[in-house]
């Protein structure tokens, strides 16, 4: 059993920073890709940001240039850094990964929460 746990999410003003991390947990498994999504209230799940296990990185248009995605293999961490936050990027933010156990599975963190007042 892999799980995924975040932290880092609180409220902060617009234009402040927060950082997310995500910790994976498990036994005998390896991590391959890793991403961030959230879901903001009455929308859908989207895409934040993805980095594979060796450092490519992509992002959604409206986080580009304020968010960073980063992670440590060794550690099975993955970050999220956030700046110049807007009210708009407001949601639920869940950790996501692809593993390999005995076969592939995508596992999902709980999800933590972004509040960015205006």
């Amino acid at each position: 059993q892999v799980q995924l746990v975040e932290s880092g999410g609180g409220l902060v003003q617009a234009g402040g920073s927060l950082r997310l991390s995500c910790a994976a947990s498990g036994s005998s498994f390896r991590v391959t890709i890793m991403g961030w999504y959230r879901q903001a209230p009455g929308k859908q799940r989207e895409l934040v940001a993805v980095i594979t296990s060796g450092g490519g990185t992509n992002y959604a248009d409206s986080v580009q240039g304020r968010f960073t995605i980063s992670r440590d293999n060794a550690k099975n961490m993955l970050y999220l850094e956030m700046n110049s936050l807007k009210p708009e990027d407001t949601a639920v933010y869940y950790c996501n990964a692809g593993v390999i156990v005995s076969r592939y599975l995508e596992v999902w963190g709980q999800g933590t929460l972004v509040t960015v007042s205006s």
